[in-house]
């Protein structure tokens, strides 16, 4: 299957560089091949796992984390995030969430907790290993961020406004590269984020293995990787620029049936 996934990535691109409108459906199907083989299931095994072992000082699990919907509900929960909890008087997305679940229900510091939050091929971390696990409870549930709080409302509004703000050494904005049609890096088309009908296929479905890297990864490494490239500081890990931004993605994307997590290039 790698070899034969190689052979249309290699014709894809090909075609491509030859100006063919044939080249989208090219790596569309190398893409479709490749999740077939893609190892998310294996990422959400072992955070299952995670998700039930006790650790921390207190010596418990995170079975008991109320991520929106009630402790321990996970069905459905991850697409009502990012949301408002009551407990924190603030909005948080899915990692930042089990962030909090991490220090208050097993007792670990913020260091401690937050000292490897991005793993590599080698060695996956156990927020990568979570979140697969965690997301993949809410496969065929409708994407459906709270939108109804003030708090809610005001993260919208400061995700939209980041979104379109310019900044950095190269004064870039998200919209520098996704804003317009027929925008594309290599064989990867930059979708119009901030239209419903673009963000609803990939918001739905990320958290994501990537192929091309070996790696899983989350929507959190996602927007900071973003912040990177445009040779901006990255943002703290669950600040509420990261919070506001998947908010706005997400209520752009309201309403499409959560696929995944997803495989990527």
């Amino acid at each position: 299957m790698l070899v034969s996934g190689r052979s249309v990535l290699l014709t894809a691109a090909l075609t491509l560089a030859a100006g063919s409108a044939a080249a989208q459906s090219q790596f569309e199907k190398y893409q479709k091949m490749v999740a077939e083989g893609s190892p998310v299931e294996l990422f959400e095994l072992v955070g299952e796992g995670l998700w039930k072992k006790p650790q921390g000082p207190k010596n418990a699990s995170l079975e008991q984390c109320d991520l929106g919907l009630g402790a321990g509900v996970l069905q459905g929960a991850y697409a009502r995030l990012p949301r408002y909890f009551r407990d924190v008087d603030r909005v948080m997305d899915l990692e930042t969430r089990m962030l909090h679940c991490m220090m208050t229900l097993q007792g670990r510091s913020l260091e401690e907790a937050t000292k490897r939050l991005f793993g590599n091929a080698d060695k996956p971390s156990e927020m990568e290993y979570l979140s697969a696990y965690v997301a993949g409870q809410s496969r065929g549930h409708a994407m459906a961020p709270g939108q109804s709080h003030p708090r809610e409302q005001a993260a919208y509004e400061l995700g939209r406004k980041l979104y379109f703000y310019r900044t950095g050494l190269w004064d870039f904005s998200c919209a520098s590269c996704h804003g317009e049609e027929g925008k594309r890096i290599r064989m990867s088309e930059l979708p119009v984020l901030y239209k419903p009908e673009a963000a609803r296929p990939l918001i739905a479905t990320w958290p994501a293995y990537r192929v091309s890297n070996s790696t899983f990864k989350t929507m959190q490494w996602r927007i900071n990787n973003c912040f990177r490239q445009m040779r901006t500081p990255e943002p703290v890990f669950g600040s509420e620029v990261v919070n506001a931004m998947n908010m706005f993605l997400t209520v752009t994307a309201q309403g499409e049936p959560y696929r995944g997590p997803g495989t990527k290039r």
